[in-house]
């Protein structure tokens, strides 16, 4: 591919790696792009770079364009190695460049690849720096998702460099939200938003106030399309994201041995279908984590089941439960249920995460060897009566205001 022009003088320079699959336990089925960016001005200007596998084919845009040795600028948003790890080649060739960063992003940048000789910037929030015909503004965002993070503003353009906010992990020879299937951008902002920044939302919502003031054209994140057609509406989702609004949905996540947890989970579901709530069964042997988040996202109702295997919980069922609780959802409420032969420790500890997870708890369902009719009625009665008083419970906090 050739360089991508965003306006005039701005280019997408980035790469796109097709075979990625997995990004640290995060599914990437449809790949993704590590996207740098060039400003062409009286001081050239490169915001972030790319996986140090791909350097020669970034550079080979970079240097369609210019000389890569005139690059004045390198901005670092961002320590992690899918935005730095070119970091150390560039500076071999842009001898004279300064790396203008956030004072984390610095410290981070020295402990990583321990290189002191390199020339820095170190920028306050709020601080703008001249390339000449543009400014560009920097705002710190930290803990979203490092504590070094920040996003660049180039003021004059309108253009918000975001990084890792309002991305996604697609791998696309187009560039831009309106030219890619919309449903799917929005679908994969989304997941990528459960799975890496959901941790952090009290900050994201910072964040979003800290960029509210400005007239954004365009966002141009770290990975994924170039947000132009659908700016306000992904920013009033990242709204909804960070604030935890979570719907009237269940989830109904399981692993089983001798379907005794899985006929628990349908009789779960017969239950909340009663009034109407949607739900969706999981099973983890089928479901990866990181695609459950994605609906995790959005599903107010949490239910988790598992047999009892050496007195504690599958490893399938242990590993969601890790995972879930590093990204740490809030204003849910949770369920663990789930079969034993002689033990029954595995609902108590899937329970025990749930709780740990800040959940609000329905009584947990522990039935030994296999429920039969009347067991199973028992539980969708009982289960019946907790879902109306939790529906009730809403309706009166909503009705109070």
């Amino acid at each position: 591919m050739n360089p991508v022009k965003l306006k005039e003088g701005i280019y997408w320079v980035g790469e796109i790696d097709w075979d990625l699959r997995n990004f640290h336990g995060y599914l990437t089925q449809r790949g993704s792009t590590y996207n740098a960016y060039l400003i062409l001005d009286e001081k050239i200007t490169l915001i972030d770079t790319v996986r140090p596998y791909l350097y020669e084919k970034m550079m080979s845009r970079v240097s369609s364009l210019i000389d890569p040795s005139q690059i004045h600028y390198i901005i670092a948003n961002h320590v992690e190695m899918d935005h730095s790890g070119s970091l150390p080649l560039l500076m071999e060739t842009a001898r004279n460049a300064t790396i203008i960063t956030s004072p984390n992003g610095q410290k981070g940048l020295i402990a990583h690849y321990k290189r002191k000789d390199w020339n820095f910037k170190v920028v306050k929030s709020d601080e703008s720096v001249n390339l000449g015909k543009r400014n560009i503004k920097f705002f710190h965002t930290p803990m979203v998702h490092w504590p070094d993070n920040m996003v660049s503003y180039l003021e004059e353009d309108n253009v918000l460099f975001s990084n890792d906010a309002f991305g996604q992990h697609i791998a696309s020879s187009e560039r831009f939200d309106d030219e890619y299937p919309f449903g799917i951008v929005v679908e994969e902002a989304k997941k990528y938003y459960a799975n890496i920044v959901l941790p952090y939302s009290m900050l994201v919502k910072k964040a979003i106030d800290l960029i509210a003031p400005l007239a954004i054209d365009m966002i141009a994140p770290a990975h994924g399309v170039v947000w132009r057609s659908y700016v306000k509406m992904i920013l009033e989702e990242y709204g909804k994201w960070a604030a935890n609004q979570a719907e009237m949905k269940a989830l109904i996540i399981y692993d089983t041995m001798w379907k005794s947890t899985e006929k628990i989970a349908s009789i779960i579901q017969k239950a909340f279908e009663s009034y109407k709530i949607p739900t969706k069964i999981l099973n983890l042997r089928y479901n990866h984590i990181s695609d459950i988040m994605n609906d995790i996202l959005t599903a107010k109702f949490i239910c988790v089941g598992s047999p009892t295997l050496n007195s504690n919980m599958l490893p399938t069922v242990a590993g969601f439960l890790t995972y879930l609780k590093g990204l740490s959802p809030k204003n849910r409420i949770g369920l663990a249920f789930g079969s034993y032969g002689w033990g029954g420790q595995g609902v108590r500890h899937v329970e025990e995460v749930l709780k740990g997870c800040g959940f609000d708890m329905i009584e947990s369902i522990n039935v030994q060897y296999i429920p039969d009719e009347t067991q199973l009625q028992e539980i969708f009665d009982k289960l019946k009566r907790e879902i109306s008083g939790l529906l009730e419970t809403t309706r009166l906090i909503g009705s109070q205001g």
